[in-house]
């Protein structure tokens, strides 16, 4: 399979770079160098300069005649200022040609200039995706998602997302025992749990500076299937309610009350993808103590249910606990759309 890289000027190397590794790994283990072929395209024959000061030297260019392309995947430019028409409408006429094409963070502003992303579901880095929504109206955007494929398209969050989107095409190619494989050499996630989200209450807990605070967060983590209420996490960190309270608000930009219901989402999301624990066991683990205070969160949040949750993104489970086998096929209506 040809997969090609293009990577417009100063992209960000790791778009490059991460994907390639993880094929040309998936092709080590098979034991078949020829398996994934990966060529980095440039818009010129010029080296590409890449962000940390690394240059790439293209394989090819989109002025070369037509070659048969696998699997296409456009590198973002972290400015993503500069889109050269050219190159847009090289993608334009091509992607029709190509079995399954995409982006790696930023590059989505590519598709969508080349008309590709209307009406379709994409994500991209959380810090660009109001910016994309902004610009494209007609585009759906999901700025919470490591990597979404939607058919032939695929897209991904920000930098090491595209090595998680390569990871799933290898899985989608060869298999999940391939894919598990390079996962563990390449010491990853197959399945990283939780969106990107920068409201990610285990990445608030460790951006906070203040030990304190972090004290009380790190407890929450710990004990998510204990009361959390302010009073016991202002005891954790030593300090009166009300001082908490406003500290807390203060550094984290959110309240204790809404940090610890994210926590507990993000703990019952990893439980409904990864194990086939019943609601009602989910819902005391997490701390809601019942299924429909968990229903009410997550359809405040997320928009859908745990149940239909659990339908569209668990992962696969070992066989007698109530889930298909890897590769079998789904119940008729289990692919449904999380609203935005």
């Amino acid at each position: 399979m040809r997969i090609v890289i293009l990577a417009p000027p100063g992209v960000q190397s790791l778009d490059v770079v991460g994907p390639a590794e993880v094929f040309w790994e998936a092709a080590r283990r098979l034991g078949r160098p020829d398996a994934y072929e990966v060529k980095v395209m440039g818009a010129t024959d010029a080296p590409i300069a890449g962000t940390g000061s690394l240059r790439f030297l293209p394989d090819c260019t989109i002025d070369d005649p037509d070659e048969p392309i696998d699997t296409l995947l456009v590198g973002g430019d972290p400015s993503f200022q500069d889109i050269d028409p050219k190159v847009v409408a090289w993608i334009r006429r091509r992607a029709p040609t190509i079995r399954r094409y995409g982006s790696v963070c930023t590059g989505v502003f590519l598709l969508a200039a080349a008309d590709l992303l209307d009406g379709r579901r994409v994500t991209t880095h959380w810090e660009c995706a109001e910016k994309l929504a902004r610009d494209y109206p007609k585009v759906i955007v999901d700025s919470d998602q490591i990597f979404i494929q939607d058919g032939a398209l695929c897209t991904t969050a920000g930098v090491t997302a595209g090595m998680d989107l390569a990871l799933a095409l290898v899985e989608e190619d060869y298999g999940r025992d391939l894919a598990l494989i390079v996962a563990r050499y390449m010491v990853m996630f197959l399945k990283r749990p939780g969106g990107q989200s920068q409201f990610s209450a285990h990445l608030a807990a460790q951006m906070s500076g203040k030990s304190p605070i972090q004290q009380a967060q790190e407890y929450a983590l710990a004990h998510l299937g204990s009361p959390l209420s302010v009073e016991v996490l202002a005891h954790e960190a030593g300090m009166s309610v009300r001082n908490f309270a406003r500290v807390f608000r203060k550094e984290m930009e959110m309240t204790p009350a809404d940090f610890v219901e994210a926590a507990r989402l993000d703990e019952a999301r990893r439980m409904l993808q990864d194990t086939p624990a019943p609601l009602q066991r989910i819902a005391d683990a997490c701390g809601f103590g019942n299924v429909d205070v968990m229903r009410r969160a997550f359809i405040r949040n997320i928009g859908v249910s745990p149940l239909d949750y659990r339908r569209r993104f668990r992962s696969a489970w070992p066989d007698g606990q109530g889930a298909r086998r890897p590769g079998a096929r789904k119940p008729a209506g289990e692919e449904l759309q999380i609203p935005v």
